[in-house]
């Protein structure tokens, strides 16, 4: 049922989209938060994530259902909707967590989707096997190989108008995840969630994270919805949704309040360390530290489970809004400012550039030059790539203050870092019209450098001559040698 994406804007790898369930009879807008909910335990009820928060899609465990006698019971009897009170869509996990937890689970594919389709689940999954990282490559394809095994059950279930995750595992084998996409893609199932990344979401290895979702995405077809599984710190969606996902769930509201802890996009506080509530939420509104920390402890709970709520989904509105306006590498890089590991995981995203710019739309508003990285973005590529499609005549003068007066040129081009040279009709069109600081970090020039090689190997005919202020060295030496290079600024111009 693959028919069931619809992209609506994207920017990058990162999509707006609207994921059709047809067995809830609901449209869920993309990127979406699935909340998790714990069928034994509910900080906060799942009608009140839909009324309050704007929860369309949630997120529990079937084989838990399945494993507690009166839950099962009530889900065979009420359904699952009923029994959770929740008009939105659900999609119920198959045990494959406590299948990596404990080593073992009694039940199969076939099984826990037949389960899942009679308890009314929306959206099912296959018994997967969740390959932690580091583990070898033999281990690695072996299980990969059990995986694809249960794909291949689930996709002869007869499961009705429920659609069917298809996992896409490989631990931290980019060649597997890579292949272990393409397979996914290959079958009939519906929604393809990037499975065992937990562990290096935990450890904050988010430059991992990011190399093995691109690796997947390398396999899965543009219209596979992509499910992060465990991905619900709001610090990260905005780059998890750059490398392509578009589902994300949630444990870590209930779980962060239960301990103490108040989220931020910035990263995770203690309450008892707060002073000030920074955030104008309801929850923050209404209280300060002292009379949040003065509640009973269910009370604190439930208030600091809603105010992650609060937060993990303003994020997500954010990136959606991000993502339309053509702006997501520059929220990207503002949360990559929070935390070393965030940073780590920018530049492994600048890292896949060739493959951002693939799907990089051609046109948005301002370029927002920010910091060094920003040299590397897909826009500075494309612009580098395009540049061996012109051609120049005998003569060329590249020049960061356009024409001078009198020239013997046979034509003056302007030449400003990240891009480098270009036509200078072209000053006012994006990427060129892009918004940078007066002072810029040497890798700038060093990607404009990289512009006029590209330029001159595509025209070895022309003389070039650069006309620069004060370029570093590291810069003038990545200029092409056949290059006339002019400091400008020793001639006082």
């Amino acid at each position: 049922m693959r028919d069931a994406f619809e992209l609506r804007a994207t920017d990058g790898m990162a999509r707006v989209g609207r994921l059709t369930v047809p067995r809830a009879g609901v449209t869920v807008e993309t990127p979406a938060l699935m909340p998790v909910i714990n069928p034994n335990i509910q900080t906060i009820s799942p009608q009140r994530l839909h009324d309050e928060f704007g929860a369309e899609i949630l997120i529990t465990n079937s084989y838990i259902i399945r494993k507690t006698d009166d839950l099962r019971e009530r889900a065979l009897e009420e359904g699952l909707h009923e029994m959770l009170d929740f008009p939105g869509a659900i999609v119920t996990d198959s045990g494959s967590f406590q299948l990596a937890e404990y080593g073992e689970i009694d039940t199969t594919t076939t099984e826990i989707l037949q389960f899942q389709h009679d308890i009314g689940s929306d959206i099912g999954t296959p018994v997967d096997i969740p390959t932690p990282p580091d583990v070898s490559h033999d281990q690695a394809a072996a299980e990969l190989d059990r995986t694809e095994a249960a794909l291949a059950d689930a996709a002869a279930v007869d499961t009705g108008e429920m659609l069917v995750n298809a996992p896409v595992q490989g631990s931290t084998h980019l060649d597997l995840r890579e292949e272990a996409g393409a397979h996914a893609a290959a079958t009939d199932l519906d929604v393809f969630p990037v499975g065992a990344v937990v562990p290096l979401l935990n450890a904050y290895r988010y430059d991992d994270m990011v190399e093995v979702t691109a690796a997947a995405k390398r396999g899965l077809h543009a219209d596979c919805p992509v499910h992060l599984f465990g991905a619900g710190h709001p610090m990260m969606f905005a780059q998890a949704a750059a490398i392509g996902c578009d589902l994300f769930d949630s444990a870590a509201y209930a779980l962060y309040a239960r301990d103490g802890r108040y989220l931020t996009v910035r990263g995770t506080e203690q309450l008892e360390d707060l002073s000030y509530l920074p955030c104008p939420c309801p929850v923050c509104a209404e209280h300060d530290p002292d009379s949040l920390r003065a509640l009973d402890d269910r009370a604190k709970e439930e208030q600091l489970a809603a105010h992650n709520l609060h937060v993990t989904f303003a994020e997500i509105r954010r990136v959606r809004q991000a993502v339309r306006e053509g702006t997501l590498l520059e929220l990207v890089e503002e949360r990559a400012r929070a935390h070393p590991a965030s940073a780590d995981g920018y530049r492994a995203l600048l890292n896949q550039n060739e493959q951002l710019e693939e799907h990089d739309r051609v046109s948005k508003g301002t370029f927002f030059y920010t910091s060094a990285e920003s040299a590397r973005r897909p826009e500075v590529l494309r612009h580098h790539e395009r540049l061996a499609r012109l051609e120049t005549p005998s003569t060329m003068l590249l020049s960061e203050f356009g024409p001078p007066e009198n020239h013997d040129y046979d034509a003056v081009w302007r030449v400003e870092p990240p891009f480098g040279p270009y036509p200078t009709s072209l000053s006012e069109t994006y990427p060129l019209n892009a918004a940078t600081p007066d002072h810029l970090e040497p890798p700038a020039y060093v990607a404009a450098a990289d512009g006029i090689r590209s330029l001159v190997e595509a025209n070895r005919k022309t003389a070039f001559t650069l006309g620069h202020d004060g370029w570093p060295d590291e810069a003038l030496d990545a200029v092409p040698e056949s290059v006339t290079l002019e400091n400008l600024s020793d001639l006082g111009e």
